[in-house]
């Protein structure tokens, strides 16, 4: 089964001439916990080299853009606060546009309190109107009875990203998806998620560079999130298979990549390969 998916895969890479601007993610794509793969330093040379951009976009919203810009650089990675955006950027602009105003019960860390004060949303304790749900690190008892208690009483559930797991080096942690199903199951109430794969992540990406949908590739370690945003909103979508996802996986998954990578380097000679 897993061989004949392979057979199946297109060898046809023709289509990445058409891509302007690679959104890559970042646990299981460029890094794990706090080691750079060894070849992500050089696939982002040869995309710069071949013209293209790059843009980093994290569903974890554990961390502010400005946090990952010093973890990425404490690695090698030099990138500046525009090149990089997270589902936590993208929930506050959602709230902005939807829910200007109201009063917002965070369920977050520090980090993503103060990007959300930034951005002008009213965080409060009680009486709130929405509940957003984060990778929230710093979660406790008291956060998680208090998000289900003001969703009962009739506030809007929101949350920044589904992943349920997040790699760490080892193994997974539990993260946003996880949370959530717990509060779902405690409330009766299911959450509008936001970040990857939603539409809404597109569509900034896009405001961000000014690039059309077809000129994006998707690229990370996750079918569910990483490459549905792409295949799913006329975008493209790559897997690679340095992080969570396997071939068997691809084989079970209705997301259907448009390319499967060993990981960035192979993506970058078949980049290389293309432009010749």
């Amino acid at each position: 089964m897993i061989m004949n998916m392979k057979e199946e895969m297109s060898e046809d890479f023709s289509w990445l001439k058409e891509v302007k601007c690679f959104v890559l993610d970042m646990d299981g794509t460029i890094y794990l916990g706090d080691e750079m793969f060894p070849y992500s330093l050089d696939f982002l040379r040869r995309v710069k080299k071949l013209g293209k951009q790059y843009l980093f976009f994290t569903n974890n919203s554990s961390r502010s853009g400005s946090e990952y810009v010093t973890r990425l650089a404490s690695m090698g990675c030099e990138i500046t606060k525009d090149q990089i955006l997270t589902s936590g950027d993208v929930t506050a602009a959602f709230l902005n546009q939807y829910f200007a105003g109201k009063r917002v019960f965070l369920l977050g860390t520090p980090a993503l309190w103060e990007d959300f004060r930034k951005a002008g949303i009213h965080l409060v304790e009680e009486e709130a109107e929405v509940v957003v749900v984060a990778f929230d690190t710093t979660l406790d008892y008291e956060k998680l009875s208090r998000a289900c208690r003001l969703i009962r009483e009739g506030a809007v559930f929101l949350a920044t990203h589904p992943d349920i797991n997040c790699p760490v080096k080892g193994g997974f942690i539990p993260d946003c998806g996880a949370f959530c199903a717990a509060i779902e199951l405690s409330t009766g109430v299911k959450p509008r998620y936001l970040g990857k794969p939603q539409e809404e992540t597109v569509e900034m990406v896009m405001k961000l560079t000014g690039f059309q949908r077809k000129e994006l590739a998707f690229v990370g370690d996750r079918l569910y999130t990483d490459v549905a945003v792409g295949v799913n909103h006329g975008s493209h979508g790559i897997l690679v298979l340095s992080g969570e996802a396997g071939w068997d996986d691809v084989e079970k998954s209705p997301v259907k990549p448009d390319a499967v990578f060993r990981d960035l380097e192979e993506l970058g000679d078949v980049l290389e390969r293309e432009a010749e």
